[in-house]
């Protein structure tokens, strides 16, 4: 569908403040819907899945690992030994993710991707043999500095993808993150510690003296078979000082079809990309998002491992992993069956805040999952009944229902960063975007980490100050993700 000849002539003079009306996107999506590419789409999102499933494999047994480097003699401090963990892999993907970002807008996405991965199969190989606390941490900074395909992989997703097929396509890939997730605790969860879990497979010197090498050798390993997969079939998709027809957008990432050969356009400065005010509250309201979602995750993981008289749930390692393969299907299911119909219907950026206005009760809900634990025990022993347990799973599958709802923001942020990003820096929009989001996550860990040791430690509020302090945190990052709405460029 042509643009109209006022829209046409404010495209081409590079009218920065004039998006394309709604009406015409949505006549434009009814009338031509593009087919999915379907071979490009699957090798995105096998690649999706290896970023959470080398991150989330550690989570069961990361507790266990910091307590057999016997860096404390306090149990209740281990929690900020496995967060360090966690900050350190996010502050060097911190410092990574916009170069590699604008890297691949200067020699094309498939050259980073498959250095990136490279990176993490050999850094996820090195991490199950470490065997000091220093080890640790410089496999994780390494696995950090090769994250850039966070934000490379999803600029690949815009990039090959329209209006008429993004409702479709986003939800996809969105999937499968969730699945590396449930793949990833069920490898840490299952196979760590192989000589004293199965002795008559793993009783060797090897499993003995390196317990947590098995899962970060399956992960590594399906790492490299990806790699290889995607040498053969990726293919570069970003078009550096091309001709022909194409379909532009302005600074605000209104699309307009232009019938003129485009011209190669630098990619913009980070701060020329600042000046933008949507972008700015993308780059804010990503890192208030992230911040609260991080948090929870870490704070989950140290809630089930605290005892149930410290205010937890005693969880063992496989019942971590279980718990959180739960919620990782969760995540998924709601990825398949819900998000395609409410991205057909409903506003972009109000499903946003919708979504991270649902974060203040899931930090609500895990304090009563203790509270079930203790009205659960049966008889002095403190041992769960039956019918107790059963309650208790209902009520951790109700409350990461909870929270895999409020997870669905990072699919409609990624959506607005297509919306908005000018095409010819979809990368560098994505990676800095990314890297408001890896700056929380730098921080995220470490901070809930201590709040969770000072809250049970000091017994301060009950042992539940972290969960008044990210109860209101979470009202704030609600409030801020409203400002996406204001920052939208109106309609005439």
């Amino acid at each position: 569908m042509a643009a109209s000849p006022s829209t046409s002539s404010r495209a081409i003079e590079g009218d920065e403040r004039q998006p394309l009306l709604q009406g015409e996107l949505d006549l434009e999506a009814k009338t031509s819907i593009t087919p999915l590419p379907v071979k490009q789409l699957s090798v995105l999102c096998m690649l999706r899945v290896l970023d959470p499933l080398a991150f989330s494999q550690i989570f069961p047994y990361i507790n266990n690992f910091m307590e057999d480097l016997h860096l404390t003699d306090d149990p209740s401090q281990v929690g900020f030994y496995s967060g360090l963990v966690e900050s350190a892999f996010a502050l060097a993907q911190l410092l990574a993710i916009y170069p590699w970002a604008w890297i691949s807008d200067v020699i094309g996405r498939r050259p980073v991707i498959l250095l990136c991965v490279s990176g993490l199969a050999v850094t996820t190989f090195l991490f199950g043999l470490s065997t000091s606390f220093s080890a640790v941490m410089i496999s994780r900074i390494l696995a950090g500095l090769f994250t850039g395909n966070v934000a490379v992989i999803p600029s690949v997703l815009c990039e090959i993808t329209d209006t008429s097929n993004q409702a479709v396509a986003f939800p996809i890939f969105g999937l499968f993150w969730p699945i590396g997730s449930i793949i990833g605790p069920l490898i840490g969860g299952s196979l760590s510690n192989p000589a004293k879990r199965f002795p008559a497979w793993f009783d060797y010197p090897l499993w003995t003296a390196y317990p947590y090498f098995l899962p970060c050798f399956i992960a590594s390993t399906v790492t490299v078979i990806v790699l290889v997969i995607s040498y053969v079939f990726l293919e570069e998709v970003c078009s550096l000082n091309v001709s022909g027809p194409t379909v532009e957008r302005d600074a605000f990432g209104s699309n307009h079809d232009l019938q003129t050969p485009p011209t190669y356009t630098k990619s913009p400065s980070v701060r020329k990309l600042l000046r933008n005010p949507i972008i700015q509250c993308l780059c804010i309201s990503g890192c208030a998002m992230n911040f609260v979602t991080t948090a929870f995750d870490v704070v989950f993981v140290l809630f089930c491992y605290t005892p149930v008289e410290s205010g937890g749930l005693s969880f063992s390692e496989s019942q971590i992993g279980y718990t959180l393969s739960i919620s990782g299907a969760l995540a998924a299911s709601l990825q398949l069956f819900v998000m395609p119909t409410l991205l057909r219907t409903y506003d972009h950026a109000k499903m946003y805040t919708f979504f991270m206005g649902i974060w203040p009760l899931a930090f609500t809900a895990l304090p009563m999952l203790n509270v079930i634990a203790r009205a659960s025990a049966d008889g002095d022993e403190g041992i769960a009944s039956p019918q107790g347990e059963i309650v208790l799973w209902v009520s951790i599958v109700l409350c990461l229902c909870i929270a895999r709802t409020g997870f669905l923001a990072h699919s409609l942020n990624m959506l607005l960063i297509k919306r908005y990003a000018p095409p010819f820096a979809l990368a560098s929009t994505n990676g800095l975007v990314q890297f408001s989001i890896c700056l929380a996550r730098a921080v995220s860990p470490a901070f809930i980490s201590s709040l969770f040791a000072l809250s049970t430690n000091k017994n301060l509020i009950g042992g539940r100050l972290w969960v008044v302090v990210m109860f209101f945190m979470s009202i704030g990052a609600t409030a801020i993700s409203k400002a996406i709405t204001w920052c939208q460029p109106r309609e005439v």
